[in-house]
């Protein structure tokens, strides 16, 4: 017993001696990494035949604790950026958009690292999170995500792939652009000018000018750490010129118009990001987080300057539209597109200035605006500002004088309407259904086209358009006119019947709902005996066999409504409503007997054609031989054109007679 102990005893402490030698080795191997000493001989020594990449830091593992892909493209781990910890040289600088993806493209695969048995040490990052900042730097962004930890589900697992190095290098799903790319200037260097109360009266145009040329400097706002002086020198002038502007009288020249303009476009004229990647998922604006734009502490300056410049009372539009112009608008109404909403708000203030500044722009502003509705509508389905340029249509809309041109209510029936269809129905619709009623309030007359318009684009299985549908509705009934209800009653009640027979509780809640609006009831009450008849067979079943206890009680009123206004049409209804649903076993059986009769006359008919059809056959087909005179006209006018054949001769009777009667087979 005592000799099994000390053998016992003895394994164990040879166990330990050889752990604490271990881990002695380890200490110090992770010593020479951190100090960049360790040579690349002594790192390779104990490598298998396989070559697992090895990191001079650590080593970032994913879910399944396998070491990720190496990035043979980058360099050696022994001098790492500043700023970052030793050895991340293959994430990407912060001035370096091209590179966010944490080198993606690069992964070495097994086969070529197995040809070189004395690659430098490389750094081990996940082709998925990308580049993380370091805190607190300017492009930490809402989709940045921080390096995968040790039994945490990467992103690819979470979307369903198991196998992350099985997949291929081009299939992976790239990260979404964060911000736009701005022309960086090349000279970036700003030395602080003198602010307008220190400088005589006569020098202050040429300061004026002096800091529009220090705001044309663009700087990368993605390098938080680079040119921090000079952003703030720009940012100071910007607010300098703003105040310049909006306190003084008397202080804008001619001169300043193009430089002011030319000043605006360079800072916000820039190609938006695409709201997909070639191979990524796209951009949900209802469930994604907005990407927000990294140079917004000058964007944002430069949109109340331009603003305050042009609704300042010195502002002359006769100077301004030479330089103000068709092509000005057109890049504006680019920049609706911008994921970021605080853009997209004063690019709606800055066009809505501009319409109603620039009289000769009006027309053209519309007309941009129906091109950006139909490219949306018929094309892409996506667009960020389309809400936001309804909401300046809304207010274009309010101003149109009476009566309507022609063109405002084709604008209406091709553009405003068939924006109904998109899915994305819900980011604009309160917009849209504001300027529906805009239109109606206008003209009564166009009730009709706008109510079968609706109805054309009535959504058959989304239920959440479904009760946008019938909010808009409500909205229309408020200021229709009588005499246009009775013209749209039947179609737009047979679809509130549907609505109201609705499975989906909400639908038929919110339809049962335009029964407490007092304008609707009247309407209803002028018109029951037209309305009650639609109604009474979906009401009556609901109140039966509706799953939701909410919706019996909307059905009672609503009926009890019905009931009030006129006793005898509701009890008629109810009778032959009983009728129907006791004839109903009847008129079944004898739709069968139709059907059945309808079914033996098609057999017996196909039987008949199948005996005789040979016989027609030879009865109407000609002989091929034969050519018919308009065929004979038709090749007399052919030969009159002196056709050739490629081979250089016009072929003969006999093979026109050919194939013409090879034709006639056919």
């Amino acid at each position: 017993m005592s000799s099994t102990m000390k053998s016992i005893s003895g394994k164990l402490r040879s166990q330990l001696s050889r752990g604490r030698g271990d881990q002695t080795k380890g200490n110090k191997k992770n010593k020479d990494n951190k100090d960049g000493t360790a040579s690349p001989s002594s790192r390779d020594s104990n490598q298998s035949p396989t070559l697992t990449p090895t990191s001079s830091s650590s080593n970032l593992t994913d879910g399944r604790n396998k070491s990720l892909p190496s990035n043979a493209g980058g360099h050696g781990g022994d001098h790492g950026a500043p700023g970052q910890p030793a050895g991340l040289t293959n994430a990407a600088q912060p001035g370096e958009a091209s590179d966010r993806f944490g080198g993606m493209g690069n992964a070495a695969s097994p086969k070529g690292s197995s040809s070189n048995p004395r690659l430098p040490p490389t750094v081990v990052i996940s082709p998925t999170p990308g580049h993380v900042p370091p805190p607190g730097a300017a492009e930490t962004m809402p989709h940045d995500l921080a390096p995968p930890k040790a039994g945490q589900k990467s992103l690819l697992i979470h979307r369903g792939i198991d196998n992350r190095d099985a997949i291929p290098e081009g299939l992976r799903t790239p990260r979404r652009q964060h911000s736009s790319r701005f022309d960086i200037s090349a000279h970036r260097e700003l030395d602080k000018l003198p602010g307008f109360h220190e400088v005589p009266p006569n020098r202050r145009q040429d300061l004026f000018m002096e800091k529009i040329d220090q705001c044309n400097v663009i700087f990368d706002f993605n390098d938080a750490s680079g040119d921090m002086k000079s952003k703030e020198i720009k940012r100071l002038a910007l607010h300098e010129l703003l105040d310049y502007v909006a306190n003084n009288r008397q202080v804008i020249t001619e001169p300043m118009y193009p430089r002011v303009v030319d000043m605006f476009a360079k800072n916000l004229f820039r190609p938006i990001p695409p709201p997909m990647n070639p191979q990524g998922e796209a951009f949900d604006p209802e469930e994604d987080e907005p990407v927000l734009e990294v140079a917004w502490p000058h964007i944002q300056v430069v949109y109340e300057f331009f603003l305050r410049f042009i609704e300042s009372q010195d502002f002359n539009t006769n100077i301004a539209k030479a330089y103000i112009d068709h092509s000005f608008v057109l890049q504006l109404l680019e920049l609706f597109d911008s994921e970021d909403p605080r853009e997209r708000d004063f690019l709606k203030t800055t066009l809505h200035r501009i319409y109603g500044k620039f009289l000769n722009l009006r027309s053209f502003i519309r007309r941009s605006i129906n091109n950006v509705f139909f490219q949306f509508t018929y094309e892409t389905e996506r667009f960020n500002g389309i809400a936001e340029l309804l909401e300046i249509l809304g207010s274009i809309i309010n101003g149109f004088a009476l009566p309507l041109k022609e063109e405002h209510k084709i604008f209406l029936t091709r553009v405003l309407l068939p924006l109904h269809k998109p899915k994305s129905l819900s980011m604009y619709h309160p917009q849209l259904a504001y300027c529906i009623v805009q239109f109606l309030e206008k003209d009564a007359s166009l009730t009709e086209d706008v109510v079968l318009g609706l109805l054309r684009y009535w959504p058959k299985v989304n239920s959440t358009k479904e009760v946008m549908f019938l909010n808009e509705v409500e909205d229309i009934f408020e200021v229709m006119d009588p005499a246009e209800f009775a013209k749209v009653q039947e179609p737009l009640f047979h679809q509130l019947a549907k609505s109201v027979a609705s499975p989906h509780f909400q639908v038929a809640e919110r339809a049962l709902y335009f029964w407490n609006n007092e304008y609707f009831c009247n309407l209803v009450s002028d018109n029951v005996e037209i309305i009650l008849p639609i109604m009474f067979a979906p009401l009556y079943e609901n109140s039966k066999g509706h799953w939701n206890r909410t919706i019996h009680g909307m059905v009672y009123n609503a009926m009890k409504l019905f009931m009030e206004i006129n006793p005898q049409l509701f009890d008629d209804c109810s009778h032959d409503y009983t009728e129907q649903q006791n004839s109903a076993a009847a008129r079944e059986a004898l739709r069968e007997r139709k059907w059945a009769a309808l079914g033996e006359k098609a057999n017996q008919q196909r039987l008949a054609s199948g005996v005789d059809a040979p016989r027609a056959t030879a009865a109407v087909l000609p002989r091929l031989d034969e050519v018919d005179p308009v065929t004979e006209d038709n090749q007399k006018r052919l030969d009159s054109l002196k056709l050739q054949d490629p081979a250089g001769r016009r072929p003969g009777a006999h093979e026109r007679q050919n194939s013409v009667g090879s034709a006639r087979s056919r």
